[in-house]
This record gives structure tokens, C-alpha cells and sequence, in this order.
């Protein structure tokens, strides 16, 4: 059983009172949904699966029989590797019916990815498919598995492979367990959830995240956009993360509404399995929109969306050209603000998306509480910059077995330090202008790598960029930028990007003192720029000079 949350018992208090969180985990807010929508579709996906929600009830219910068999119990963590198939819910629903603690982890964690975070977080129970995308789950998690010491049982889904070792398969337990019915009880204020954070940094974080946490960001997320029981929840994003589980899943759930998966986005058959599905909203990072918007705009078969009228972004601010662009299709485009730990919290009202065009990040969601603070810790008065804090019903409570980490992050008071930069207008709108590790100091001076960014967006050959701090002697740091060339042959030169920023009125403080060509730029699934990857690339370049 997790132990060490941090949460501030006034503030909890508070989201009681004013019905932000209840005594509901999100079991019976799942066996509630069940009862009013059983013969409804709840998830399908790009593969051929499909199911309503009494049929993920049936299976969840016959897997949680097995894995209490197993000594499975109430507060264990149930790690799972998954792509995005709708059999995911199948293993989110059974691990809620056990009151243990879903650790989803991402379908590329190699073996020693696996023991390193597994080990991390204690798992006791491991769930993955047999094979996928020329990967061996089953032989990995084999490998490692002595490895592992609090790890016990083991079950494979054969969708796309049989299975070749002494594990049980889902259609193994299916046929030999009937439904739990009988259910221990669970705190809602308990953990339900342990993400990885994206790991822009370094190393991943485990967040750990309660059911009132998430059931209050869902609810409130759902309500705020609009969104009924009629809507269909389009999600190509990767499961692991809060945009993919909470988002594409737990949102659809809470409404009684349908959600459509993609095992691998390719623009053109996400807009056609959308098309066909009746999808009319979806979240994901920037690239998704901006990839099915050009393949829109160079089709000429009449290719369209159909029913889609809104897109949540996150992960970064949204270029206005973009959000114009969205709009000549029918596309509302809703930027979103959060993180793992605060997720979401900041939003632009869909009937202000067209109205403040990217001008601001958005305003927070009823409930959360927004600052804004200087490096000492002073509040700021509105227009200044500094960094963001967040608090409210939505919020983390810890990362996992590193409370110092925790401390540095979370303080005694429930307030999140995101170490994201932004200011914030009389209104209560604020706008992210990039993360604290994305100023460079050059001779004292901040700035901010993602405005030079911004500044070179529509510059002739340059398909997209990213800007990293270049140590340097006698300044600290100068402006490096990293692109990726719309043509590998002929990529813009120093000279190029200076001509551009030049013509577009950029002060010289802003322009990039050297460039460095590169295939692709390293992002997360969220579409965060991995700038400790750069800075590596950097650092390995400059000292093969």
C-alpha cells in the first residue's frame, strides 16, 4: 500500500465542501456508467477491436478473479505495457476492480527500461500483449523478470501473436474465472494511478495520482469543452500518458461517450477512421493537427473532415497561422496547459479560440488556483514574467519513493512549481512563454530559446527547430539552434535564418550565433523538445571539432 502523499489537509477539506472530490473511486463511477450504458459502444480501435462497456465489464471483471487469485490486493501496482488498443481498458477496468494501482508504462521500454521502473515503483503484477510492432513482449518481460523481486503474476494478450511461454493469456482466464463480485474497499483519496513523467529533463519521475485527482480533472475538463454523452473521442497519443488514459479514456467514460483509437498516427487514416467513426473531438500534441492539415490541404480527392469540430492542443502554444488554418476546416483549436502532475489546468474557452488566436495559453479550470512568482518567491503583479504555480482538486500528490524530489516540486501548501515561465493579465489569462531550462543567459541576459523558435517559423527551407544554450567562456552561453531542413540537401545555413529573423524585425540579441543540422528533433510523446538530448548532441559535436 503507497503511503507518502502529500496532500495539504485544508485544501482537502475545501474540495470536499465544495463537491470537487467524493467518496467515489473510480470503480464505482466506472460500475455506474456500466448500469446506465452497458449496451453502448465504449471504445474501438484501428485493428478491429471493439466493445461496448458490458463486454470490457465482463473481461475487466474475469482478469481482476484471476490477479486476486494471484495475491493480487488492494493498493498493489499493476504494471502495464500496451500499445494503443482498446484492450488497454480491459486492463485499466480489472486493476480499478482490485483497488490496485495502474503503472502504465510506455510500449517502447526495452527490457532494462522495464526492470529499472518496475523496481521503482515495486510492481506486483505485470500485463502486456504477446508480440507487437517485431517486439517480444513476452521474451522481455521473461528476461527480466528474476529481476524484479516484488513481481508475481503475469498474463500475455495474444491479439496479434500466440503465445510461446508458460504465461496465461487473457483468453486463458477468460475461460477459467468467472466476473469479481465481491469488492474490497477503496479510499478515493488513495492512489490510482502512477505515471511516468515525460522526461524532458533526465530521468522519469513516477507521479502518483489519486482517484479524486483524476476523476475532478476529467470531469471538469469534459464540462469546461463542451463535451456530452453524443461526442466521440478520437486518441492516436500513447496510453501511458495523461493525455492518452485520462483524456481518451477516462473522459469518454465519465460522459458515457465512445472512444476511437489509433494503434500508429498516419495523418491521412487518422482522418479517415475519424470520418467513419463520427469522431467530433480529440487531444493530442500540435504535430497531430499540423500533419492532418497538410495532408488535407495537398489532397485533391476531396478528402475533408466530416464530423470533427474540436481539437485540444498541448505540450506547446499554439501558432496563430495554425489555429486559422484549423478553422477553414470547421476545426475549433483549443489549446490546453498542464503537465503530469498538474494535468490539465489552464484552457482557452472554445469560444474564445478564435478570439485570442494564440495569444494566450488560457485561463484555469473552476477549482484550480493559478500564481505567478519571481525567483524569490514573490508574487507578481499581472503583465510580469515568471514562473507558474498551480493548485487545486487535480493536483499530484508526490512522485514515488523520491520525496525530496517531491518537496522541490510540490510545496507544504499544495501549490506545484512547473518550471514554466508566463504572465498573467487582469483577467486571469496567462500566457507559457517556455520552461526555465529553456533560457539561455547569455552574458547575463535571459532568453528565452523557445522565442527564437517562434521567430523562425515560416523561414524558407526550414521544416522545424529547436534552440538549446551553446556553453561559451566568456558569456556563459550563446543561442544554438538546432533544424531540420524541408530538403536534407540543400539545409538553411546561419546566414539563411539571419536573413529571415533580419526581415522580420528580430533584434540581434535573438539570432542563433551557430547552427547545427539534424534529421529529426527529439520530442516527447507530448510533443515536448527533449533539450537534454540536444545538449548532448551539442556537447558531442563541439568536442569532435
Amino acid at each position: 500500500m503507497i503511503t507518502d502523499l502529500k496532500i495539504n489537509e485544508e485544501q482537502k477539506k475545501k474540495y470536499y465542501d465544495h463537491g470537487y472530490w467524493t467518496a467515489d473511486s473510480i470503480r464505482e463511477v466506472w460500475h455506474d456508467q456500466v448500469a446506465r450504458h452497458g449496451e453502448r459502444e465504449y471504445v474501438c480501435d484501428d485493428t478491429g477491436s471493439r466493445y461496448t462497456y458490458r463486454e470490457i465489464d465482463e473481461r475487466a471483471g474475469r482478469l481482476a478473479a484471476w490477479l486476486a487469485s494471484e495475491g493480487v490486493q488492494v493498493g498493489d501496482v499493476v504494471t502495464v505495457q500496451f500499445p494503443t488498443w482498446a484492450e488497454f481498458c480491459i486492463a485499466y477496468v480489472a486493476v480499478m476492480k482490485l483497488g490496485a494501482v495502474m503503472h502504465p508504462v510506455p510500449r517502447n521500454y526495452n527490457d532494462m527500461d522495464l526492470e529499472y521502473a518496475m523496481n521503482l515503483v515495486g510492481s506486483r503484477a505485470f500485463l502486456c500483449p504477446t508480440f507487437s510492432h517485431n517486439v517480444d513482449y513476452e521474451a522481455q518481460i521473461a528476461s527480466v523478470r528474476e529481476s524484479i523481486p516484488t513481481l508475481g503474476p503475469i498474463a500475455v494478450l495474444d491479439k496479434q501473436a500466440p503465445s510461446h511461454t508458460e504465461f496465461p493469456t487473457f483468453d486463458d482466464i477468460y475461460g477459467r474465472f468467472e466476473p469479481m463480485s465481491a469488492f474490497a474497499p477503496v479510499s478515493a483519496d488513495s492512489v490510482a494511478c502512477i505515471l511516468p513523467t515525460s522526461g524532458t529533463t533526465g530521468k522519469p519521475k513516477q507521479a502518483m495520482l489519486t482517484h479524486n485527482n483524476i476523476l475532478f480533472s476529467e470531469r471538469v475538463f469534459t464540462r469546461e469543452l463542451g463535451r456530452t454523452e453524443d461526442d466521440v473521442m478520437f486518441m492516436p497519443s500513447p496510453l501511458n500518458h495523461a493525455t492518452g488514459f485520462f483524456h481518451g479514456l477516462i473522459s469518454p467514460m465519465l460522459l458515457g461517450g465512445r472512444a476511437v483509437l489509433q494503434q500508429d498516427f498516419h495523418a491521412r487514416e487518422a482522418i479517415e477512421l475519424m470520418n467513419e467513426e463520427g469522431v467530433t473531438w480529440s487531444m493530442s500534441a500540435t504535430p497531430f493537427i499540423f500533419d492532418m492539415l497538410n495532408v488535407l490541404e495537398a489532397s485533391d480527392d476531396g478528402l475533408a473532415f466530416k464530423t470533427l469540430n474540436l481539437f485540444c492542443c498541448g505540450g506547446a502554444p499554439l501558432p496563430p497561422a495554425l489555429i486559422e488554418r484549423a478553422h477553414r476546416h470547421g476545426i475549433l483549436l483549443c489549446e490546453i496547459y498542464g503537465s503530469t502532475e498538474s494535468c490539465p489546468h489552464v484552457y482557452v474557452p472554445p469560444e474564445k479560440c478564435l478570439e485570442w488566436n494564440g495569444a494566450w495559453s488560457g485561463v484555469p479550470f473552476e477549482g484550480i488556483e493559478v500564481r505567478v512568482i519571481d525567483a524569490e518567491g514573490n508574487e507578481l503583479p499581472a503583465g510580469e514574467q515568471g514562473e507558474e504555480l498551480s493548485r487545486g482538486p487535480h493536483m499530484f500528490v508526490g512522485y514515488l519513493n523520491e520525496r525530496d524530489r517531491t518537496d522541490r516540486a510540490l510545496d507544504d501548501d499544495g501549490w506545484f512549481y512547473s518550471g514554466d515561465l508566463c504572465y498573467q493579465d487582469d483577467e486571469g489569462r496567462i500566457r507559457i512563454n517556455g520552461r526555465k531550462k529553456e533560457v539561455i543567459i547569455r552574458g547575463g541576459e535571459n532568453i528565452s530559446a523557445r522565442e527564437i523558435d517562434d521567430d523562425l517559423i515560416g523561414c524558407p527551407g526550414l521544416a522545424t527547430s529547436a534552440t538549446i544554450g551553446m556553453p561559451d567562456e566568456r558569456l556563459g552561453e550563446r543561442i544554438c539552434t538546432f533544424v531540420v531542413a524541408t530538403d536534407p540537401d540543400n539545409p538553411p545555413t546561419q546566414a539563411d535564418l539571419i536573413d529571415y529573423l533580419t526581415s522580420r524585425h528580430v533584434a540581434k540579441r535573438l539570432w542563433p550565433e551557430r547552427v547545427e543540422v539534424i534529421d529529426e528533433i527529439p520530442v516527447t510523446a507530448t510533443g515536448k523538445v527533449k533539450r537534454f538530448i540536444l545538449s548532448q548532441v551539442l556537447k558531442e559535436r563541439m568536442a569532435a571539432e
